[in-house]
């Protein structure tokens, strides 16, 4: 397996180009399925759970060719309703291929993909959902086994104990766009990733109303057809190099992101005393020369703190001078990276879903173990203002979202450096 090198060596400075969303481009990808002609997607960032999704559409019939970087285009003439354990498992967003299946051949056979590191992330709201559009829901031996031959459409709630569902809502607006009568999704994900599908199936002929609001009106259509599309920039992404130029004290330019796509995000960083101004063609963010305040943080479903922050900006308020609070309210066991920055020197203590950090911290180059994906962006973040190196392994589960993540930090003067784990000190390896 290959490990990351990181040496903290001052500020960044520099441009950085943002990628396509991973979180929008898997379910424009699954949205494929929704009509027999081709539906061809740009900026899709080169990931290794792009390729999961792929694999997996492959496998349910579809004709997938990628004429080139960042293209592909997928036409599912012809389905099978059959997503098996082996395929899902390896990704847990290819639960999404329930909608557009239920929708082309009502009905649908996909194994339940089960939780992660992060904590249990149920589908009971997408098989309420189902249910509500009068499907046959029933989960035999780990699999959901949906029978739609009756689907209609009807009013539909899709809050559960921590807000909205996205994936859930993905699910239900793909499978209400073919049904037949009129959806209407109360609490419906406003993420921009759920806009994004929306104006994809909206293209594609579907007829939806409310777009980007938590009540969405869906009146069914006979049939839908291919288009093409660009995926959204990530906004994910975006923040974590934005807390990368912070943490370093650099100066760093971010192209391609629109500011309210990261609206409370730049709310707690302006708090924080870090100077972000808007140029035409994204956001650069200004030396604070350590003039940074604690902040207390909720993270919340959208428009509200992302999740997917939490712990690259955890990594921020462990070198400010004062006590932080981070309260994670959408995944309460997500302070996995929390024991990592610890061995880097960092004072952070659990209690309940709230980590409290006390600054500043020097960070010291340790050996770490990545345990997730945006855990291993905030342990890149710390190594980058660190002393002395640091070694990360498990470092694919950063490949999961990031697209050429080492190279884009090189660019802005990093040192970091892909090795094979071979290559890192004996002494160092964790198992």
């Amino acid at each position: 397996m290959d490990v990351f090198r990181v040496k903290g060596n001052g500020p960044l400075s520099g441009t950085i180009e943002v990628a396509g969303a991973k979180n929008a481009a898997l379910p424009l990808l699954a949205a494929s399925l929704l009509t027999k002609e081709t539906v061809r997607l740009t900026r899709v960032p080169d990931l290794s759970d792009i390729r999961f999704m792929v694999e997996i559409l492959r496998h349910v019939g579809a004709k997938i060719e990628n004429p080139e970087p960042g293209t592909w285009e997928v036409t599912a003439t012809k389905l099978n309703h059959v997503a098996p354990y082996e395929l899902v498992r390896k990704m847990r967003a290819s639960v999404c291929l329930i909608g557009p299946l239920v929708a082309r051949l009502r009905r649908a056979e996909v194994s339940i993909p089960g939780g992660c590191v992060i904590g249990p992330r149920p589908i009971d709201l997408h098989l309420k959902g189902l249910a509500k559009l009068n499907c046959e829901v029933r989960v035999d031996r780990g699999y959901v086994h949906i029978e739609a031959g009756n689907m209609r459409g009807g009013p539909i709630f899709l809050g559960g104990r921590n807000g909205s569902t996205v994936t859930g809502t993905a699910n239900i607006l793909m499978a209400a766009t073919l049904a037949p009568g009129t959806t209407r999704i109360d609490c419906a994900a406003c993420e921009p990733e759920i806009v994004d599908l929306c104006n994809l199936l909206v293209k594609m002929g579907a007829r939806i109303e409310g777009i980007g609001s938590p009540e969405l009106t869906i009146h069914g259509v006979e049939q839908l057809h291919g288009c093409e599309h660009e995926v959204i920039a990530d906004r994910i992404e975006a923040g974590t190099f934005i807390v990368a130029a912070a943490i370093t004290n650099g100066n760093v330019l971010v192209k391609g992101i629109a500011p309210n796509l990261l609206g409370a995000f730049l709310d707690k960083l302006e708090e924080a005393g870090v100077p972000i101004e808007v140029e035409a063609d994204g956001l650069r963010v200004l030396p604070h020369n350590g003039k940074l305040r604690p902040v207390d943080c909720i993270t919340l479903p959208y428009p509200g703190f992302p999740t997917d922050l939490q712990a690259q900006f955890c990594a921020l308020m462990a070198i400010t001078d004062g006590i932080s609070i981070m309260t994670e309210r959408i995944y309460p066991n997500r302070f996995m990276h929390v024991p990592e920055l610890q061995r880097m020197a960092a004072d952070i203590a659990i209690e309940g879903p709230s980590a409290i950090v006390k600054g500043p911290a020097s960070f010291s180059g340790a050996p770490v173990m990545a345990s997730d994906l945006r855990a291993s962006a905030a342990l890149i973040l710390a190594a980058l203002a660190a002393k002395g190196d640091t070694w990360i392994q498990r470092i694919y589960h950063l490949d999961r979202g990031y697209e050429r993540f080492e190279h884009k930090l090189s660019a802005l003067g990093a040192k970091i450096e892909r090795l094979k784990d071979t290559e890192m000190p004996h002494e160092l390896l964790q198992e």
